[in-house]
């Protein structure tokens, strides 16, 4: 790709930008939210038409005027959003606009031998025959890689393909991109997890701000240099030190319990026992199914009927059935998954922003926008949003500022208890630095926060404590000083706990490039 750039109205997206592609290599495009990679790799992958330079496949130059018109060039994006038939089969998602399978008629069993076929030859581990609505967030991000794979590309671009695969599921995704490097892929890998770029990258590109800022090869570029290069300044610290000084309790949850849904085999949580002093982080830790998150909405009023168990809240027992009675004692709830539950999407940024609070800024029953208009400001200014205008609809910020966003609808409500539920998911090294600094302050303020990361270095440094879940049963609990990751994931998988490492002892091993490998327990822990 040469001299790329893209405009959408008056507004410059991309300026100028470079990016070379190679067989057999993994390619890291690394930048903050907003700095143009998917806008780049939206202009390769055929969705954007409209745009300025030139695009070579091959030696030859192409101009992909759609993505069934790149996917013939040899080159498929697996998009952030996922781009299924949620009614239809896997083995039909797969297949999807094949001319072998567009001349008339549709051999069922055909076409499920050969996405069986497909899936077994790549260790990808799908039942190609529900349908995609039935299968968990998890197995529908790996049926979307098998529909890349089916067309056999050349190119494979990857936008957060890990952002909802647990770490099994990640590590044969892993195995499966060495598998398609050996056979001469290149593959385009975009995510915000440093411990993934380092792990896969031959060669690391970083866009910011739309413009192409260099490019390296892995080993010969340090992370204090790609963290620069990102965010334009240096950062010391991925993880803002803090002291914690907890205070008196502020939650505490005995025998709390989630009835079972009707096909469920057993209940989601089930007598959970667990407390959180003012001015406290508790990490949830759990594999998937753990039930971490079934309870953060079940304490929220947000699961229905079927709650059991006692709340109090600042030592008074407190009885939630729904998010609105959750609010108004100070309850706040950050959900997974900001697009689905999170936020309004077609609504503007000063609709969602003031969304939980509109008894408080209204009079008498009657909204007053001025007021909506001066409390986004205030919050979206703190939250330091990057938008053209608070009247846009949040669908058109960038994953980051929209995170952003759906924090700051629980920050005009004041709360005293915060449940975060994946914070930093899907959003660059620069919007999480704000978000961590911005739980030290709620802390600093005496806030509680229950929090929920499937990132275990994060669980690790930003943690007081960590609660392990398996199978909505409380198995472990840790000190900062004694978690690890080992004795975490044997907790999470319902195993005996081993032994508790010395606080005094050395910090976790470190891969060679000056961080550690996998994460450390002191919240200063340098870069990750």
């Amino acid at each position: 790709m040469r001299s790329i750039a893209k405009r959408f109205g008056a507004v410059t997206v991309l300026r100028d930008v470079d990016l070379d592609i190679h067989g057999g290599e993994v390619l890291i495009l690394a930048g903050e939210n907003g700095a143009g990679k998917s806008t780049l790799i939206k202009i390769l992958g055929g969705v954007h038409t409209s745009f300025e330079g030139r695009i070579q496949v091959g030696g030859e130059d192409v101009r992909p005027r759609s993505p069934l018109d790149a996917a013939r060039l040899g080159i498929a994006v697996i998009h952030q959003e996922l781009s299924l038939v949620p009614s239809m089969t896997v083995a039909d998602n797969l297949f999807l606009g094949h001319p072998d399978w567009s001349k008339g008629f549709i051999r069922e069993s055909r076409r499920r031998e050969a996405a069986r076929a497909l899936v077994d030859r790549y260790g990808i581990g799908l039942d190609v025959a529900r349908r995609v609505e039935d299968l968990p967030v998890a197995q529908q991000q790996l049926a979307e890689i098998a529909k890349a794979l089916a067309r056999q590309a050349r190119v494979l671009v990857m936008d957060e393909p890990t952002s909802s695969l647990n770490a099994p599921e990640v590590q044969r995704l892993f195995h499966l991109i060495h598998d398609l490097k050996a056979r001469g892929c290149g593959i385009v890998y975009i995510t915000h997890k440093m411990e993934e770029v380092f792990q896969l990258a031959d060669r690391i590109a970083v866009l910011r701000d739309g413009r192409h800022i260099g490019t390296a090869l892995a080993a010969d570029l340090p992370i204090e240099r790609l963290l620069e290069w990102m965010v334009g300044r240096s950062l010391d610290q991925q993880y803002p030190a803090h002291a914690s000084q907890p205070g008196g309790e502020r939650l505490r949850l005995e025998g709390f319990t989630l009835a079972a849904g009707r096909q469920a085999a057993r209940r989601p949580v089930d007598g959970v026992s667990l407390a959180v002093r003012a001015g406290e982080i508790v990490g949830l830790a759990g594999l998937q199914g753990s039930g971490a998150s079934e309870l953060l909405r079940g304490l929220f009023g947000a699961w229905g009927g079927g709650v059991q168990g006692r709340v109090w809240i600042d030592g008074r027992e407190a009885r939630i059935s729904s998010p609105r009675q959750s609010i108004t004692q100070g309850l706040a709830l950050l959900t997974n998954d900001r697009k689905a539950t999170g936020l309004v999407l077609p609504l503007s940024i000063i609709a969602n922003v003031t969304l939980a609070d509109l008894p408080r800024l209204a009079r008498c029953g009657w909204r007053r926008p001025a007021r909506e208009r001066a409390a986004a400001e205030g919050v979206a200014a703190e939250l330091a949003v990057r938008a053209a205008s608070l009247d846009l609809p949040v669908g058109s910020l960038s994953g980051g500022n929209q995170q952003k966003i759906a924090l700051a609808k629980w920050l005009l409500i004041q709360p005293r208890i915060l449940l975060l539920d994946e914070p930093t998911r899907g959003i660059d090294v620069g919007a999480k630095h704000e978000i961590y600094e911005r739980m030290n302050a709620w802390t600093r303020e005496g806030a509680a926060i229950l929090l929920i990361t499937s990132e275990l270095p994060e669980l690790l440094a930003l943690s007081d404590r960590i609660v392990v879940l398996h199978r909505g049963r409380i198995t472990a609990e840790f000190p900062r000083a004694a978690a690890d990751p080992a004795r975490i994931l044997s907790a999470a998988m319902g195993q005996a706990a081993g032994p508790v490492r010395d606080p005094g002892a050395a910090g976790p091993p470190s891969d060679g490039r000056g961080f550690p490998s996998i994460g450390g327990t002191d919240r200063s822990v340098s870069p990750l």
